[in-house]
């Protein structure tokens, strides 16, 4: 059984934009703070990416442990933060005071770290511990490498934290509190084709500030990259502004009902804090939850199990940072040219038609169909009978081959998680009460997410320490990436079974309309589209 509101539409009209008139005044503010923050992240993503492995005696084995020295106790430092708010502050104050920490520290950043970078390294300490370092332990160089340019290691850790906070835990927090069950399967689709279409203007708004050569009118920089990096910092900071002031005034006008209630939840919440050890304990108890985290966990660590193979082949091919940036804004780019075109043909749609779990499950296998092409091209780059017959198949040498199934898999692979992924994942929430929700995000997209991505940098680790070279664990990731996705995809289908159980939870709760809803949206089964 469909919705009455979207039985109203016409068959076009549900399809691409479901949408009443009255609703355009809430959707259409949220639509464009989504899009900023999103263009802000994906511009962040290339930038801070291309400061730690191009900078010097850097490469790609960096990332793993900056994920997991400096990204994860970041990660939960701020979650710490963002509890301990909750229980003094409203919605609207916590944003303004998480955001601001952010800004503050891109100005620092700006003005003081990066342009006395070579001044601010810590190369004594960095020499010293290399020339310490034994030749079985040679794979733990890219640690050594976290502290020589710990400047740059806070920018990448601030810049990666940005999707965990501003994206998930503000945005999205915000977006579950004030969003309907009935609005949230229109909504959500929506949102994400703001979000993911702003990639393709930050990759291209990347590339236009990024200057082929020193421009000497410009009154900061002594060579092209650094003007590009502080020219790109300063748009970010606008943006910044731009988001705060867009918030304010939702908050304002147009939201006020919604405002006051979640303000009164805030006192609620102040009567008990919300602590770290409440959400562990909630999530100890919760098997619902604990799928959840299962499925952001997998694919946090099939995405960088990949990604570090992936970012290392462009390094080989593009070692100047300017060149290297221009590369993954172009991959930003192109990823959200897939990304509207999976926001415009599968979100809202394919749950609205197929169900949840179907939903779900569509991430997952597109990680396992494209990784069979990019990591099979590397597991068979390195034995030279199968390398040259590979490349004299295809016409091209298969390192190159594998350069493109990487940069395929990345765009496919991450349309797909900004789209389907999120919408499922943040659907999944909207069944438990206003507490819980709060508490299921900041475990789940404060914690869960950076443990997924440091589990995966943790192997990665063991790997390199074990087998001295990024080019020698590849068996191993194969292996890894290939057995996650399975376990990925058995959760994905729990995780639908015990969605009908919560909706039906809700049904003495709710009016029968909203039963209809919710059913419609976590069915795991086939229904008829309007």
């Amino acid at each position: 059984m469909q919705s009455e509101n979207v039985k109203s539409f016409n068959r076009l009209r549900s399809f691409l934009w479901p949408i009443h008139g009255h609703e355009h005044k809430k959707l259409v503010p949220i639509f464009i703070l989504f899009f900023l923050i999103s263009f802000v992240y994906n511009i962040l993503r290339c930038m801070k990416v291309t400061l730690v492995v191009t900078a010097h005696g850097s490469s790609a084995e960096v990332i793993p442990f900056l994920k997991v020295w400096a990204v994860f106790p970041g990660a939960i430092a701020l979650t710490y933060l963002y509890t301990k708010l909750s229980g003094y502050l409203n919605r609207e104050q916590i944003f303004y005071a998480m955001l601001g920490l952010f800004l503050g520290f891109f100005t620092l950043f700006m003005v003081f770290l990066y342009p006395n970078r070579e001044a601010l390294e810590l190369t004594t300490l960095s020499n010293f511990l290399q020339s310490r370092l034994p030749e079985s332990l040679k794979g733990l160089s890219g640690l050594i490498i976290v502290i020589r340019h710990w400047h740059l290691s806070l920018f990448y850790t601030l810049s990666e934290l940005w999707s965990a906070v501003v994206l998930s835990m503000l945005f999205w927090g915000f977006a579950n509190e004030i969003t309907t069950v009935d609005e949230a399967k229109r909504f959500y689709a929506i949102f994400a084709l703001g979000a993911n279409s702003s990639g393709i203007f930050s990759g291209q708004c990347a590339q236009w500030l990024t200057l082929d050569h020193y421009d000497p009118r410009l009154p900061f920089g002594t060579v092209a990259w650094e003007q590009s990096l502080i020219l790109q910092l300063c748009f970010i900071l606008l943006l910044g502004f731009v988001i705060i002031a867009l918030f304010r005034g939702l908050n304002r006008t147009i939201l006020a009902t919604e405002t006051l209630a979640t303000n009164l939840d805030a006192i609620k919440l102040k009567q008990k804090k919300l602590s770290l050890r409440e959400c562990f304990a909630y999530l100890g108890q919760s098997r619902y939850m604990v799928y959840i985290t299962i499925i952001v966990v997998a694919y946090n660590i099939v995405y960088n199990l990949s990604d570090v193979l992936w970012t290392e082949q462009i390094h080989l091919r593009y070692p100047d940072a300017s060149d290297f940036n221009a590369y993954i804004n172009g991959i930003a780019s192109l990823t959200g040219v897939f990304a509207t075109l999976f926001a415009l043909l599968l979100s809202g749609n394919v749950i609205r038609c197929y169900g949840w779990t179907i939903t779900a499950l569509l991430t997952p296998v597109i990680w396992v169909v494209t990784g069979i092409g990019f990591l099979g091209c590397l597991l068979f780059s390195q034995h030279s009978v199968f390398s040259d017959f590979l490349g004299s198949l295809f016409g091209v040498p298969l390192y190159s081959l594998a350069l493109v199934f990487g940069s395929a898999q990345i765009c496919l692979g991450r349309a797909a998680k900004y789209t389907v992924f999120d919408e499922s994942k943040e659907i999944a929430f909207i069944p438990l009460p206003k507490d819980e929700q709060r508490k299921g995000k900041a475990v789940v997209d404060g914690i869960a997410s950076r443990f997924g991505k440091s589990g995966g940098s943790l192997l990665i680790q063991a790997l390199l320490i074990a087998c001295g070279s990024l080019a020698a664990t590849i068996p191993f990731v194969v292996a890894l990436f290939f057995g996650v996705a399975v376990l990925w995809i058995l959760a994905a289908k729990k995780l639908g079974d015990m969605t009908r159980e919560a909706i039906d939870q809700k049904i003495h709760s709710t009016s029968s309309t909203t039963t209809d809803l919710g059913r419609n949206a976590f069915a795991s089964t086939k229904y008829r589209c309007s």
